[in-house]
């Protein structure tokens, strides 16, 4: 049994549990490293969308920059959109 929520008095605190995931990004031969964060909402504002996720850097600097994150119902689904958006556009860093 999870716990852990119990620890949260007021849904306005929003506890999450914290992942921490890594991905490389393979661009003109280097491999970059993205550190990947999935919140894990006890009480998240959105009941469909209790996992978040968010990478540590930035991608398409140099036009718009874009942070990729994801949300989904499950840490999979929060995790690969994540890893997907990072696809999308190239880091500039």
């Amino acid at each position: 049994m999870d716990d852990w929520g119990f620890a949260q008095t007021d849904p306005a605190q929003e506890l999450a549990r914290v992942h921490t995931f890594s991905v490389k990004k393979i661009q003109d031969g280097k491999d970059i490293e993205f550190l990947i964060t999935v919140h894990e909402f006890y009480t998240p504002r959105d009941p469909a969308r209790p996992f978040f996720a968010q990478a540590d850097k930035q991608t398409n600097q140099s036009v718009v920059p874009y942070t990729p994150c994801g949300w989904g119902q499950s840490l999979y689904e929060a995790l690969s959109r994540c890893v997907k958006e990072i696809q999308r556009f190239p880091y500039q860093g």
